[in-house]
């Protein structure tokens, strides 16, 4: 479909408007219902050279594709992952599926990482998603003893590895007490010697204030992003996002704060909800949702003596109000086949999917596809990336969907994948590659 040459034209092609850079007028209203236009578009030398409205474009000599009113997307960003724990469910299943059952099963599986097990797992990750469409990934590490060496050594080893492919960041995953430990100083030598990002997991606990104010007073001291799992819980006492947020106020942090799941805001009355979308606003926090974790852990019934239950709410924040307040919402893949979601292949097309039916984004679309690919990008500081425009990069997906209905109601597994101008020839990893791993592993258990 894509000639292989340096230049060509792509035409009829159906873009959504909100991922388009420095959009003209006449383009932005020639959007339809779904906010896709109908544009042509030419790439040379592996960049967008010209974006203009349909039958508009020139006529030259470089070779013509007409894609027929076919979608293109940007590349996927994905800033909400956890690669080091990634395809143990074979030898590590979470049997009851409830979330300190994840706990359990995968604190056990930690005895037995090595630099090669996780490495291998992660790199299987890797390259899922990048010939799924992924351009960049924000994968949280468990970060504590061994596993600090482990995980970041690991890491980093990939991401030069993967350097012209795909671009990665870390986040150091701990619960928030261990930064009120001798131990956490190599922890945050090794995230600041790594280019990392400070995180950790919030929850409700009688010393919250003052792990919440340590982990600020690190931020601001060695200059430091911050990524925190807070609330992800039905616990309606659950306020940890609002603490965060009031901690952002009070220490004038100025670099840049993203919070995962938030769970919680979706069971708490109306007057704490309202409080804490005017902070999380003012504290200029961004907001990641994990449908599919979180469908799958919370309201899980735990109690395997009785018939099973059926979950009364879907475990997702509230992204419609969050969004409405002026908060940057996003969408992201979480866990993958492992103790805390049993299922997934690191797809970002899943995961919008997914979004679209549990979150009810669709009538209208509107910008929501922004949610995972130029949203995510902002928060990870990558201004390029996540959208289409001259003068960029042509990465980008070719879907035979023509409109969202489309797109949506079939798998896409023919979609096309082009980086720098090129189709991507590369295929999805057998899961054999990781027998060895699960199955010799399994005996260790």
């Amino acid at each position: 479909m894509i000639p292989n040459t340096s230049g060509y034209w792509l035409k009829n092609v159906r873009v959504p408007v909100c991922v388009l850079k420095d959009k003209n007028e006449a383009i932005a209203n020639s959007a339809n219902q779904d906010g896709m236009t109908l544009v042509d578009v030419k790439i040379a030398s592996g960049l967008f050279e010209k974006i203009v409205i349909a039958g508009q474009s020139e006529s030259d000599s470089i070779p013509t594709v007409d894609l027929q009113g076919k979608q293109i997307w940007p590349c996927f960003v994905d800033v909400h992952t956890h690669l080091d724990k990634g395809h143990i469910w074979e030898r590590s299943p979470n049997q009851k599926g409830t979330f300190n059952d994840a706990l359990t099963a995968t604190f056990k599986d930690e005895e037995i990482w090595t630099a090669e097990d996780i490495y291998r797992r992660m790199e299987f990750g890797l390259k899922c998603s990048y010939v799924h469409g992924t351009k960049a990934i924000r994968t949280h590490l468990d970060s504590s003893g061994r596993l600090i060496d482990l995980s970041w050594d690991a890491f980093k080893t990939l991401r030069k590895q993967w350097e012209n492919r795909l671009i990665l960041q870390a986040v150091a995953l701990a619960s928030l007490d261990y930064y009120l430990t001798p131990e956490a100083e190599k922890l945050v030598n090794k995230i600041s010697e790594s280019g990392g990002i400070l995180g950790g997991v919030a929850y409700m606990n009688p010393d919250l204030d003052q792990q919440i104010d340590r982990v600020f007073e690190i931020a601001k001291e060695r200059k430091l992003n911050l990524d925190f799992h807070v609330d992800e819980n039905g616990e309606i006492e659950s306020i940890c996002l609002q603490k965060i947020a009031e901690a952002t106020l009070k220490y004038k942090f100025e670099g840049q704060i993203v919070c995962g799941h938030c769970c919680s805001l979706a069971v708490q009355p109306d007057d704490v909800v309202q409080q804490t979308l005017k902070l999380v606003k003012s504290a200029g926090i961004g907001v990641v949702s994990l449908p599919m974790c979180n469908l799958y852990l919370q309201d899980r019934q735990s109690d395997q003596s009785q018939s099973p239950k059926t979950p009364h709410w879907r475990g997702t924040t509230l992204v419609h109000e969050l969004k409405q307040t002026g908060v940057p919402v996003t969408f992201a893949s979480d866990n993958c086949r492992d103790p805390f979601y049993g299922f997934g292949d690191h797809d970002g097309l899943e995961v919008f999917k997914m979004a679209v039916r549990i979150c009810h984004l669709d009538r209208p679309f509107e910008d929501w596809l922004c949610s995972v690919t130029t949203t995510p990008a902002d928060l990870m500081g990558l201004s390029d990336v996540g959208r289409i425009g001259v003068g960029l990069p042509a990465d980008f997906i070719i879907f035979k969907g023509r409109y969202f209905s489309e797109i949506l109601s079939r798998q896409q597994s023919d979609r096309i994948v082009v980086r720098n101008g090129k189709i991507l020839e590369d295929n999805l990893p057998d899961y054999s590659e990781l027998d060895d791993l699960i199955f010799d592993f399994q005996s260790d258990l």
